[in-house]
């Protein structure tokens, strides 16, 4: 027992999981593991090993239920861990709990099977994890009456689903849409917008529409980062990126209605965009119709809804012009799991840095531009400014003085 107590520790039967579940090389979902697995130590006298904190990485304190799962995420899983394929067309959010071997040698599986079991009021599905000699039959059983999905783990790390659960329904929270949100094309996690003005993102669907190559002409009279332009035209919502081909959203064809109401033709438009190359006046000053929309535009993102809604709180309770960490300390105690999510990096260094095993804010840290996660503080700010939102535009981490970076509303309700 001593040998399997070794090697399937808590931790390393959640790595394990994470990688059967959520593997590396997938292109969709996205997942994170509780802050005590942040931690230095697991068992008295055991450390925990560096790459497997680096394989559960990022980490963040998730409210599911009653209690905060080892791991949780979302993804469309394979076929042989699902009793049905699919629950509508959105991936299911993903609960997991995990168990390992301890300093004793036990395992109680059954009581784990009932933790699982709580996090299905909010989680599409819900799993157990244990190493496999440690799972009875009994165990098995119950699962199977609860509906929690059972995961076995070996000590050479393959994970074989001995249960499996059917998806249900479920009702949601803002933090577990901060996965949601994580996990969807909006989301900010291992991507960013890589352009900090909006003028480049509305000019993709023109270009888009326009009779010749998209790509040619968005170089030729916007932005010759095209790629940064797409991706972030596809966070806002205004096309949908698919293997084969970019698509206009609604809100994209509305961009191009506008256009076409205002100049006549898509290419008239793109014309004028030529000429704001390199202006940094403020888009909502220097086009206000396209400030305006741009206005429509971003606020439909869904971080720009939690942040405008809370900044005004922020005011209303006295703090006109707050800084990014009075901001980000006032946001964690609303929506922690949103807040880690939009404004912290996501490597395992940082995160383990700024929050404690119980998913709370070391405060000293907030001072450090370089926890921040650049397409937050940085391009998405930037857009806020443009859209006549926020009075200050953004800065890179490198260049980012967090105690002086005001975050306040442009026009503040009474």
């Amino acid at each position: 027992m001593a040998s399997a107590a070794g090697s399937l520790t808590e931790p390393r039967v959640l790595a394990h999981t994470k990688r059967r579940l959520f593997p590396a090389d997938a292109n969709d979902g996205y997942v994170v593991a509780d802050t005590q697995f942040a931690s230095e130590r697991w068992l008295a006298n055991e450390s925990i090993d560096p790459a497997v904190k680096e394989t559960l990485a990022p980490f963040n304190h998730v409210r599911v239920g009653s209690g905060y799962p080892d791991l949780v995420g979302v993804r469309a899983l394979d076929d042989d861990l699902l009793a049905v394929d699919r629950l509508g067309d959105e991936p299911p959010l993903v609960a997991v709990e995990a168990k390992g071997y301890t300093d004793g040698g036990g395992v109680d599986v059954e009581r784990v099977v009932v933790q699982a079991y709580d996090r299905l009021d909010e989680a599409n599905a819900a799993y157990l994890a244990a190493p496999a000699r440690a799972i009875s039959q009994s165990a098995r059983t119950l699962a199977r009456e609860l509906n929690v999905g059972v995961l076995g783990v070996d000590v050479d790390g393959g994970v074989d689903p001995f249960e499996v659960p059917r998806l249900v329904g479920n009702r949601t929270t803002t933090e577990t849409d901060a996965i949601r949100f994580q996990a969807s094309a909006q989301g900010v996690a291992d991507k960013s917008f890589g352009l900090n003005h909006p003028k480049n993102y509305l000019a993709y669907p023109l270009a888009a529409y326009h009779p010749d190559e998209t790509e040619h002409v968005l170089a030729e009279r916007v932005v010759g980062a095209v790629d940064g332009a797409r991706t972030g035209a596809a966070f806002l919502d205004l096309v949908d990126e698919r293997p084969d081909r970019v698509r206009l959203t609604p809100l994209g064809r509305e961009v191009v209605r506008f256009a076409l109401s205002e100049y006549g033709s898509v290419d008239a438009a793109l014309r004028v965009f030529e000429e704001w190359k390199r202006s940094r006046k403020r888009f909502s000053d220097l086009a206000p119709k396209w400030g305006m929309l741009t206005r429509r535009v971003v606020y439909a993102y869904p971080a720009t809804q939690l942040l405008v809604e809370e900044l005004q709180g922020l005011h209303g309770d006295g703090f006109a012009e707050p800084t990014l960490p009075q901001l980000v300390e006032y946001l964690h105690e609303l929506h922690p799991s949103f807040t880690v999510e939009l404004f912290v990096r996501g490597d395992e260094a940082v995160r383990s840095r700024l929050l404690d095993v119980d998913g709370e804010l070391r405060r000293a840290e907030l001072a450090d531009g370089n926890v921040y996660h650049s397409p937050t503080v940085f391009q998405l700010k930037a857009m806020l400014y443009h859209a006549g939102i926020l009075t200050a535009r953004g800065a890179e981490p490198s260049n980012l003085d967090p105690e002086t970076d005001v975050w306040a509303l442009r026009e503040p309700l009474g």
